[in-house]
């Protein structure tokens, strides 16, 4: 299970790169093309309810956001976010530098899913993205220097096994507000999936 939050941590890091990269354009168009961008990565199809980026504030939220599985694994809601709020270092970006100094996650539900054929929804999106296009930047030229302060919370997490529904488990966390410092390695990142899961009561 420690590796489902792993992932869900690398998605979003994704998505957030894509996201910031678009930060010139209006809201209607830089969430059209955030949902685009990330159906192209995963294969999985994307609303977002809400895209708002400041004009003279370096801040980006999005609001009811929602990635489904694909029909091979049901077709359910994969990840259900209300908010995902982030402030950011406006001249580390143009440096191609992320550091954000403030990040705002609610994780309502985190499904995952097995198919009939015994594949994971977690490994498949990655094998199905799309190429970049040529003279894309891809995300990971940019550079992630940190998260000064994480705010996260997290609700249910849900394993649902297509072929052996008794397999069927889940785990609510009733997480709130847990606030972490100075997260700038990839050692403090794992330092916080791992408090994370044990406050949940996970094991």
């Amino acid at each position: 299970m420690f590796r489902l939050i792993k992932w869900l941590f690398i998605l979003l890091f994704v998505a957030v790169t894509l996201i910031v990269g678009l930060l010139l354009s209006k809201d209607a168009i830089a969430k059209a093309a955030a949902e685009q961008q990330i159906r192209a990565q995963t294969g999985m199809d994307v609303k977002i309810g809400r895209f708002s980026i400041g004009l003279l504030s370096p801040v980006v939220t999005i609001e009811n956001f929602k990635l489904y599985n694909t029909p091979e694994f049901g077709g359910t809601p994969f990840l259900d976010i209300p908010e995902l709020h982030i402030e950011f270092d406006r001249g580390a970006l143009a440096q191609r530098k992320l550091h954000i100094t403030l990040l705002r996650l609610n994780l309502a539900e985190l499904t995952v899913v097995r198919s009939d054929a015994g594949r994971t929804n977690i490994i498949s999106p990655a094998k199905q993205r799309a190429p970049i296009a040529s003279g894309t930047k891809p995300a990971e030229a940019i550079e992630f220097t940190g998260v000064d302060v994480a705010n996260l919370s997290l609700g249910k997490v849900q394993f649902i096994d297509l072929k052996n529904l008794r397999n069927n488990r889940e785990l609510n966390a009733h997480l709130q507000n847990q606030v972490f410092r100075n997260v700038k390695t990839t050692g403090d990142l794992y330092g916080v999936l791992i408090l994370l899961w044990l406050r949940s009561g996970g094991g």
